[in-house]
């Protein structure tokens, strides 16, 4: 079993003809928690929505747990086309299934109590009996001080405490790797805290985490490296003490010169 659970070189991601990836390559290691800071449009979420595959990579190698996601595109004489990869549905399932997801918005399901769209999952893609599900689903709502929650609509929850029921669904998935999508930028200040003491105590945990936000002081502190994104590339990369307080690049002096309180 290899150290390094993700593996990306030279990840390219076009929109059209906006090129919004230009060569990305990073290692991530198991059990590492990595915050992934940059200027909104520098293609932060693009690369977690690349990582799990919701958006597919224009060029460029994936390897999860050493296997390298996709072939090759093969022409019609059988050679290869394209640096492009062709990627089977049930590859992306699995890694999926592997890599967990959890977006700026909720995505809750209206018409199902925070238990039901934690077990909700289990069910229909794991295949758990409904007891089973239910009983871990209840784990992970307790594990995120939803205990009281459980049977009550997503409609009548604050959006910190939809927030943790998503973050307690993409738990209940059993995933080796989570992905944070700026996961506090659709609260309200004052519900900021309660998510990311909750992301906090999951690393905590020593899970393997990577965590788009700008939430700067909170990257600070939870974060074992920092990437710094800036037009589709990583301009900066190291420990937080490195990327935040000595930062080597212009680029990302400039980009930190707005944040007057890192609180650290």
């Amino acid at each position: 079993m290899t150290d390094t659970l993700i593996e990306i070189r030279n990840l390219h991601k076009y929109f059209g003809a906006l090129e919004v990836l230009k060569g990305i390559d990073i290692d991530v290691r198991r059990g590492e928690r990595i915050a992934i800071i940059g200027s909104s449009g520098s293609g932060k979420s693009t690369l977690l929505r690349c990582i799990n595959f919701m958006e597919m990579p224009t060029s460029g190698t994936i390897a999860l747990d050493g296997v390298t996601l996709g072939t090759p595109r093969k022409g019609s004489g059988g050679t290869v086309a394209s640096a492009e990869r062709v990627y089977s549905e049930r590859e992306l399932c699995g890694v999926r299934e592997r890599v967990g997801m959890v977006f700026q918005q909720f995505n809750l399901f209206p018409h199902m109590t925070a238990l039901q769209n934690v077990m909700e999952g289990m069910i229909t893609v794991r295949g758990r009996p409904a007891n089973e599900a239910r009983d871990r689903a209840l784990s992970e709502l307790a594990k995120v001080g939803l205990s009281d929650k459980v049977e009550v609509y997503p409609g009548k929850l604050s959006g910190g405490q939809q927030q943790r029921v998503a973050i307690a669904r993409a738990l209940a998935m059993d995933p080796e790797v989570l992905l944070f999508d700026e996961p506090t930028s659709s609260l309200d200040p004052e519900l900021v805290g309660e998510v990311l003491r909750v992301i906090r105590a999951l690393a905590e945990e020593g899970r393997t985490m990577l965590l788009v936000t700008h939430e700067v002081g909170f990257a600070y502190h939870y974060a074992d490296r920092i990437l710094f994104l800036a037009d589709g590339r990583i301009h900066e990369s190291g420990t937080p003490d490195e990327v935040l307080k000595n930062p080597r690049e212009e680029r990302t002096r400039n980009f930190l010169a707005r944040f007057t309180e890192f609180g650290f």
